[in-house]
């Protein structure tokens, strides 16, 4: 345990107005993973994008985000937080503005890439420096709490606010948002942040994080390629390869002087369990997302602006949900509570398979309400048990690693839920041997499939493809929905049993590092800390 939570060290209010400054960034990197989503027609239509640029455009930012996100954990570790957090800033607000003004998509392809680079900066500093300004678990779990609805509040609101300003503004506007909020905060970060780095961090090692890049990347375009194209052999080669060079970068870490993770945190329980509960939440919530929003669209028929806004509605209520889960988790084993959030989440699945293609909206908002209440609260307990159960010279590196496991989890909702919703809808979809057979392979391919294949054949055929396409996806939700319960109710058991009995608590460390200790810590805290 630090020593500054052994002397009961409390944030004030600069630490809280601090957290304020910290949700600008969290808010729109957080944004920028859904904000291109009504955005990419005006693009293509005013720079001539091709099919392959277009998924280059969506996919660069999360492919950069996630491979260096490792390495970003453990160079702010070294150079200190809010330094890190300043030249994400930077970075992110320059390359805002580039992307806006691109000229050619492979000037907007290579502002995505930069744009990436400064998420990666800013989402683990993030988080870092919370865990350094509030010591007390009481206090930290409700900065933490608010962290986490900021992040998921940002990832709901991109598409809203991406239509609000394509309503009224050029495709650009979604990009330039970023920079006034962006220069904001480096005015504030000096003045209300503090500045932390770990005292005996080492020198930084350049070659691992050349082979974390290297092992993170090639997973993740496997998976998604699979979930997009079907079982294929360079996606599979992708992932074999990078899982071998993540072999080699565990090997790296066990005999490193200064390793950029800690091998030794995942022996802690509660560190390496909230990971895995973490992995699957956002399994859970993204797949769940690639579904209610076709559903909306193209079973509901609403507008992307008005699909974009009921999806937001659920958010919207389960808003109290992370608070909720800390302040349960003050009286009671967090390992319940987890478990109860787990159910929670998985009666919002169950109420899903009860969906039809004539349902009524309430059901469809019920069920995502319960999923995503269930689920923000999985998100907070699980953050901060992860923050909490490292020391906070690691804080950095652990943060990046959940980060990084958000990702993985999200590229495997696509692609496990999105495959079993694939399969579920090719096995049910039965067209009349009236329907041209370029139209039936088209409506096989999916419901968007079927609805473009639609929109070319006379009206009685459009309307047989159309109801027979939304009848099946309403079956393969209900099928996905399904085994998203079996799925979260399987974890609600097992996290309830692994993490029983745990509490987020720190390691000792050899060397407690005073620089961890906020600059205006008494005299005596931080003597202390330099002599223990």
């Amino acid at each position: 345990m630090s020593t500054s939570e052994l002397t009961g060290h409390r944030a004030g209010r600069k630490e809280w107005i601090a957290l304020g400054v910290l949700a600008l960034p969290l808010l729109l990197v957080s944004m920028d993973v859904s904000v291109l989503y009504f955005a990419v027609p005006y693009i293509s239509a005013d720079l001539g994008v091709s099919a392959t640029q277009q998924l280059w455009i969506f996919d660069i930012y999360g492919f950069v985000l996630a491979g260096l996100l490792i390495t970003m954990g453990s160079l702010g570790d070294r150079i200190g937080r809010r330094r890190l957090l300043i030249f994400g800033a930077i970075a992110f607000g320059a390359a805002s503005v580039a992307a806006a003004y691109a000229q050619s998509p492979e000037q907007l392809i290579a502002a995505r890439a930069v744009l990436g680079i400064g998420g990666a900066t800013l989402m683990p500093s993030t988080l870092a420096l919370i865990r350094n300004m509030f010591h007390d678990p009481i206090q930290r779990g409700k900065a933490i709490a608010f962290w986490s609805a900021v992040m998921l509040g940002g990832i709901s609101l991109g598409p809203v606010l991406s239509g609000v300003l394509l309503e009224h503004f050029w495709w650009g506007s979604v990009f330039l948002i970023n920079t006034p909020a962006m220069l904001l905060l480096l005015v504030l970060a000096p003045l209300l942040l503090p500045e932390f780095k770990a005292a005996v961090a080492g020198r930084f090692d350049l070659f691992s994080s050349v082979l974390s890049l290297a092992a993170v990347l090639p997973v993740i375009w496997g998976i998604k390629e699979l979930a997009a194209n079907g079982v294929e052999g360079l996606p599979i080669v992708a992932i074999v390869v990078g899982l071998l060079i993540g072999y080699v970068f565990l090997r790296r870490q066990r005999t490193a002087d200064h390793p950029m993770i800690e091998l030794a945190m995942f022996r802690n329980r509660a560190f390496s369990g909230a990971l895995a509960a973490n992995t699957i939440g956002t399994l859970a919530l993204v797949g769940n997302a690639v579904f209610m929003t076709q559903y909306l669209q193209l079973v509901l028929g609403m507008g992307p602006l008005k699909a974009a806004l009921w999806s937001l509605a659920p958010s919207v209520v389960v808003g109290g949900a992370a608070p909720l889960g800390a302040a349960l988790a003050r009286k009671i084993d967090r390992a319940y509570v987890l478990g109860l959030a787990f159910l929670v989440a998985a009666s919002g699945f169950a109420v899903l398979t009860q969906m039809h293609v004539d349902g009524h909206l309430i059901v469809l908002l019920g069920g995502a309400g319960l999923l995503a209440g269930g689920l923000v609260m999985v998100m907070s307990l699980v953050t901060e048990a992860i923050v909490g159960s490292v020391a906070p010279e690691r804080a950095g590196s652990a943060s990046a690693l959940m980060e990084t496991c958000s990702e993985f989890g999200g590229a495997l909702g696509i692609a496990i839920l999105g495959s079993i919703g694939t399969a579920a809808y090719r096995h049910d979809l039965t067209l009349p041997s009236s329907i041209p057979a370029s139209a039936a392979n088209a409506a096989h391919e999916g419901l968007a499939g079927a609805t473009a294949a639609a929109s070319q054949l006379p009206a009685n055929l459009a309307t047989t493809v159309l109801d027979a396409a939304r009848h099946s996806f309403s079956h393969s939700m209900n099928v996905t929905a399904l085994v998203g319960t079996i799925l979260l109710t399987a974890t609600a058991v097992t996290i309830t049993l692994v993490l029983r009995g745990t509490t987020p608590t720190p390691n000792p460390t050899p060397v407690a590092a005073a620089a961890d200790l906020p600059e205006e810590a008494a005299p005596l805290e931080r003597t202390t800390a330099a002599l223990n």
